[in-house]
């Protein structure tokens, strides 16, 4: 929280230099794949055990969202370079995990995306716990385009194997313009356009529409690293498959982006001259080259153990007393204090009645915000019942 306030405000960012200091971004790094992993071999055991039936799943979500932490952090601090250059040998991990991440953002186009403002009753703790999970995931994973960028402009500095890994064994500039091509951040809904912005889902004038968006910006620019800078071209293999990939991009360089982002006629020119040259085949040379270690040593430590990970998980962490969870309740409240978390938000909250900037919350749940005392009552009917269910848990926790 504090890193994201320094970085908001403009001011000197102690955080960043403390986690360059110290070494901690190798440290973060591990943690970033350790939940990944939790997420996917553990937590769906949790979710499948008839026997759990947790009376407050929120230690739990705070697991979940650990992820979320790990990444806003590293996409706060990963803007500046020495960050970058401090994460060592781990920055192979964090680029393996930005693939796996947006691989999967690439999958799930025509499945339509998450809708983190819809409200939806579920038949158990666990089944909404997915869901909350699953419209996490979502932002954590634009949260990685955003990281992947930022490597990308340290292209010059990194390792060899680093490098190659981008460009030869995941074929990162194809995936960027599958990409561009889907924007999974963008949707129709009710026919008006609309796109994923500061954690949810925002109508665009048609003003707006030919506006060059944060996430599109980000893709173009880490495009424009990997192709143009002299250390990418000499390792990357323009096969036949990539060149087709790469020609889709001239569709997308309308004047209007290039108004934009001036920058980006220079790629406009590398695939006017890509359209004329002769394909190259994949070179076979005998390469060694450094590997990711962390996702690989974590599943060999713990194969056949996820079942046994999850039952202990239950018993000693997620089955807490009420007197440790009101403990736990009591840091997290200290920690996440909604004087900060509201510094932090990137926009001012919105009445839940006329959509007008509210300034009033709802003083029995704290969840809903308001512009008067009139919209309130107006909404209660629809608010009433969800606002008595989150008073009760917060008093239970």
């Amino acid at each position: 929280m504090q890193a994201i306030l320094d970085a908001t405000a403009s001011q000197g960012e102690p955080i960043q230099e403390l986690l360059v200091t110290h070494g901690k971004v190798p440290t973060l790094v591990e943690e970033l794949v350790s939940v990944e992993m939790w997420k996917q071999k553990v937590f769906p055991v949790l979710c499948r055990l008839e026997d759990f039936k947790p009376q407050n799943t929120f230690p739990i979500y705070m697991v979940l969202h650990h992820e979320a932490s790990i990444i806003n952090l590293l996409e706060t601090v990963f803007f500046h370079k020495e960050v970058c250059e401090s994460a060592e040998e781990t920055v192979l991990d964090l680029v393996d995990y930005c693939h796996r991440k947006l691989t999967l953002l690439v999958a799930r186009n025509g499945h339509g995306s998450p809708d983190v403002e819809k409200e939806s009753h579920y038949s158990n703790p666990m089944q909404e716990l997915q869901k909350q999970a699953e419209m996490m995931e979502f932002e954590i994973t634009l949260k990685a385009l955003s990281v992947l960028r930022y490597i990308t402009d340290c292209v010059d500095s990194l390792a060899l194997s680093t490098l190659s890994r981008m460009l030869s064994t995941h074929n990162l500039p194809c995936l960027l313009v599958e990409l561009l091509e889907h924007s999974p951040w963008r949707r129709r809904e009710g026919g008006k356009l609309q796109q994923f912005e500061g954690g949810r889902w925002q109508t665009v004038a048609p003003s707006e529409q030919q506006k060059l968006s944060k996430l599109d910006g980000q893709v173009w620019i880490a495009l424009y690293n990997l192709l143009l800078s002299p250390e990418a071209q000499a390792r990357y293999c323009l096969t036949s498959f990539a060149k087709g990939q790469l020609l889709k991009l001239r569709a997308f360089l309308t004047d209007t982006l290039l108004d934009q982002l001036p920058n980006l006629a220079d790629l406009q020119a590398f695939l006017a001259h890509l359209a004329l040259a002769e394909t190259q085949t994949p070179k076979k040379d005998l390469v060694l080259e450094q590997i990711p270690e962390i996702w690989q040593r974590l599943e060999q430590e713990n194969k056949g153990k996820w079942r046994a990970i999850a039952k202990h998980q239950l018993r000693h962490m997620f089955s807490p007393s009420e007197q440790d969870l009101r403990l736990q309740a009591r840091r997290w409240a200290e920690t996440y204090r909604l004087d900060v978390l509201e510094a932090v938000a990137p926009e001012r909250p919105h009445c839940a009645y006329c959509s007008a900037e509210a300034s009033k919350r709802c003083s029995r749940c704290q969840n809903e915000w308001y512009c008067c005392r009139e919209c309130q009552v107006k909404h209660w009917e629809k608010h009433g019942k969800v606002c008595a269910r989150a008073a009760q848990d917060g008093r239970a926790k």
